[in-house]
């Protein structure tokens, strides 16, 4: 039986490009040091505060919005939060913002964070909605801001960045276990493709297996804000720590199940960005201890 466009398998999986590079941690192998790739290649940024969180895990807002803005400036290489969002926005869109719900969500301070940080750069508030759920919170916005928080997932492998609009399928179980190969689908929908101006991932509080409940075992505070445009290329970064935390809780590799083909299926498959850390440039800005990369 001919196998259907999207739908990869384990044994693909560990072969293909992410075989080389992702699958290596899979594998049991080290990951590569990738830093300061080619001009050109796809930018993560990463943003660290110590005191992002206080000994309660409580978010400190203040320094929230200081990473914000640094995450901001840094990523766009605008003088100011302001000018970033405008570079990435116009007043006159419809902007959706697109938290994790339910279980291990992102934190409201972050999303509440984003929404204040637009409206001072001179969004209309009104203009602002939270789009997270079925395929109609897309279709009325003209640009989506994605804030998936940083996890592990039971049934995809990795349930950040690319599982995030699972909701706008209209059928979310088709894609978990093996069919998580095929989530880039949903970004290429006609009510999603193109809306997506950044995705700005909640690494305050991660965890690292049995999601998306939540379970203390694997959380802990790495207190970081994870910014791309390119999908694939922040949800590469977002596995690689996810990965090395595992690493280093269980003093082995410690593969995820099912594997996240979504990765790959995503690059290969889907068109949405690069899978290959070569092509990756990524830039940490502040508390560098327990960075895992």
């Amino acid at each position: 039986m001919k196998k259907k466009k999207g739908a990869l398998t384990r044994r693909d999986f560990i072969r293909g490009t992410v075989g080389a590079t992702l699958g290596t941690s899979l594998v049991g192998l080290n990951w590569s040091k990738v830093k300061g790739a080619a001009a050109g290649s796809s930018l993560v940024t990463i943003v660290r505060d110590k005191n992002a969180m206080d000994a309660g895990k409580n978010v400190n807002t203040d320094v929230l919005k200081k990473m914000l803005e640094q995450t901001l400036i840094k990523f766009t290489g605008e003088k100011s939060a302001k000018d970033a969002w405008l570079s990435l926005v116009k007043p006159s869109d419809k902007i959706g913002l697109v938290p994790t719900p339910h279980l291990n969500p992102t934190h409201d301070e972050v999303t509440d964070a984003v929404k204040s940080s637009l409206i001072d750069s001179g969004i209309p508030e009104g203009n602002i909605m939270n789009a997270q759920g079925g395929p109609e919170k897309p279709k009325a916005c003209t640009a989506l801001i994605g804030l998936p928080g940083l996890k592990a997932h039971w049934l995809t492998g990795i349930g950040t960045v690319l599982k995030l609009y699972i909701l706008y399928s209209g059928s979310p179980r088709s894609y978990h276990a093996q069919d998580n190969s095929k989530l880039g689908e949903i970004w290429n929908l006609p009510f999603v493709k193109n809306k997506t101006r950044l995705v700005l991932v909640d690494a305050l509080h991660p965890l690292c297996d049995k999601g998306p409940q939540v379970d203390p075992r694997y959380k802990w505070a790495y207190n970081g804000l994870i910014a791309a445009k390119d999908p694939v290329a922040l949800e590469t970064v977002c596995l690689k720590i996810i990965m090395n935390k595992r690493e280093e809780l269980k003093g082995e590799p410690w593969p995820l199940l099912p594997p996240p083909l979504c990765v790959e299926a995503a690059d290969k498959e889907y068109g949405l960005g690069t899978s290959k850390l070569e092509n990756i440039k990524i830039e940490t800005f502040g508390w560098k201890e327990g960075l895992l990369l």
